[in-house]
């Protein structure tokens, strides 16, 4: 059943109905928000969670609260942000966006956030996807974080381009062309390497992505499933970064740079065909495309397929600091801002894949044409790349590991100064220098 939809920022969260005006002050304020007691509540996140005109609409039926958001330009600068502020002890804002990324190394110190339970997490428990509640609660039952978005993996592609090498360019080819359900890395490694022999042109952006999406598919990743770290001496992780380095080798990427393009330039010119696309990703490209003066005519499309299966990259959660003086307040708001209502809408505003239960189904039984991708119904692929997605357990160095140990490495391969198995020895190194073990 589709769920119905109320536009009003006054939505009914933990049984209470979340005005400021019902609201008693917590964590510091003696008394509601009123006209004689105004109240501003920080908020900041990081790349694009589309909360913009969600901030617009809770002001407007909370007229005396006022929201001041801060957004970062990246994951890794907000993991930055968030851990400089930790450790002076202050400056974070109320609610604050953590990624799934760095989450491990979140829970290590979750007992400097709020635990919304205490708020009424656990009224709307049934909300979300049961992995992702889990996610977000730490090992003594403390709820840090309500969830945002979930990042399942489908490809973007280009069109235009395919079809310039003599390729078909219809989604459900392309989708057959890769091995359909079926699909892996090899298959698209070598469909890679038949455009770029028909072209002479690179077939992906930049390695990282794709190592990331490799990574994010194994049973266990940096970590084994109980915690412990499996970086060393893991041949999986190891054949499938042999298997990268060959086709990078090959000349199938176009050495961009992480989250950037050129201004969304390498988008529009040519540059790469395809790019891998969680759902978050979709408003990335979008935003490239515009920033470069591209639109739909420049050919982006979008594929129910992913080699190697199903998998999970990003998404996020919103968490309140026990250094908020607000925390009721900002509780109510993160609770508000994650409701399937709120998610429904940012997902039509940037194509984020929702992670509650009732917010997916809507947006995939809409299966709304987005303009900006040949008018793939975005919203309806993306749930079917979330079934089989199962949660990779993430350790409290794993977005080290892979910004900071595997991301130069692969660089070595992009740049053609190393090969396969110096840069496979540099992300060893890199990984002793930077990682304790102990």
């Amino acid at each position: 059943m589709l769920l119905v939809r109320r536009k009003s920022a006054v939505a009914v969260v933990s049984g209470l109905t979340v005005t400021a005006l019902v609201l008693t002050g917590c964590g510091g304020a003696d008394a509601p928000p009123s006209a004689d007691n105004p109240l501003e509540l920080t908020v900041t996140t990081f790349g694009t969670f589309g909360y913009d005109d969600l901030y617009a609409e809770y002001e407007a039926a909370n007229p005396h609260i006022t929201i001041n958001a801060t957004n970062v330009d990246s994951s890794g600068n907000a993991r930055t942000d968030v851990y400089t502020k930790l450790a002076a002890g202050s400056g974070l804002s109320d609610v604050v966006a953590i990624e799934e990324g760095w989450l491990g190394s979140i829970m290590d110190v979750s007992d400097s956030f709020v635990d919304l339970n205490d708020h009424g997490a656990a009224d709307i428990a049934d909300n979300w996807v049961d992995w992702k509640f889990e996610q977000g609660t730490d090992a003594e039952g403390r709820v840090i974080g309500y969830g945002t978005d979930i990042g399942p993996q489908g490809l973007c592609y280009n069109g235009a381009l395919l079809e310039e090498a003599g390729m078909d360019s219809d989604r459900e080819a392309v989708a057959e062309m890769l091995g359909g359900d079926g699909a892996t890395w090899e298959q698209y490694f070598d469909a890679g390497r038949e455009y770029h022999e028909a072209t002479g042109k690179p077939w992906y952006d930049q390695s990282s992505f794709i190592w990331n999406s490799m990574v994010n598919q194994m049973e266990e990743g940096y970590y084994t499933a109980d915690g412990e770290l499996n970086v060393e001496d893991n041949a999986a992780l190891r054949e499938n970064f042999m298997l990268l380095a060959a086709a990078t080798g090959d000349g199938l990427s176009a050495d961009q740079e992480a989250h950037d393009w050129g201004n969304g330039q390498a988008f529009v010119d040519g540059s790469f065909a395809t790019l891998v696309c969680p759902g978050w990703m979709l408003g990335k490209v979008r935003e490239q495309l515009e920033s470069a003066g591209g639109g739909p005519e420049s050919g982006w499309d979008f594929a129910d397929v992913f080699p190697g299966g199903a998998a999970n990259w990003g998404g996020a959660f919103l968490a309140v600091p026990q250094t908020s003086e607000h925390q009721e307040e900002a509780a109510a708001l993160a609770a508000w801002l994650t409701h399937p209502d709120q998610q429904i809408t940012v997902s039509e505003t940037v194509g984020n894949f929702p992670s509650t239960i009732e917010a997916q189904e809507y947006v995939a039984e809409q299966a709304t044409p987005n303009e900006m991708l040949n008018d793939a119904p975005t919203g309806t692929i993306l749930a079917s790349r979330a079934e089989g997605v199962v949660a990779q357990f993430k350790g409290p160095d794993d977005s080290v590991i892979q910004e900071n140990v595997f991301r130069p490495a692969l660089q070595l391969l992009d740049d053609e100064t190393a090969t396969a198995d110096e840069a496979w020895d540099e992300a060893m190194r890199l990984f002793d220098e930077l990682i304790d073990e102990n």
